[in-house]
């Protein structure tokens, strides 16, 4: 018979880190934005949220496209 924990703490802890960057990375991207004026900030700290929470490397590739084309 299997008995084990199947780690879950520790994926509890993985996925509870990552809800965390994936908050705070949409929200200084939403908070650089409007304070640059962007009319599109919401989008682009929804945008940078949803993908680092879906897939953290694709958050970072969006935040980094935000910081080169942001002025």
């Amino acid at each position: 018979m299997l008995q084990g924990r199947g780690g879950g703490s520790g994926l509890y802890f993985g996925g509870l880190l990552i809800l965390i960057i994936a908050f705070l990375l949409g929200y200084w991207v939403y908070k650089d934005a409007g304070g640059r004026g962007k009319d599109n900030a919401l989008l682009w700290g929804l945008g940078v949220g949803i993908l680092t929470l879906l897939t953290l490397i694709g958050g970072l590739l969006a935040l980094g496209f935000y910081i080169y084309t942001r002025d």
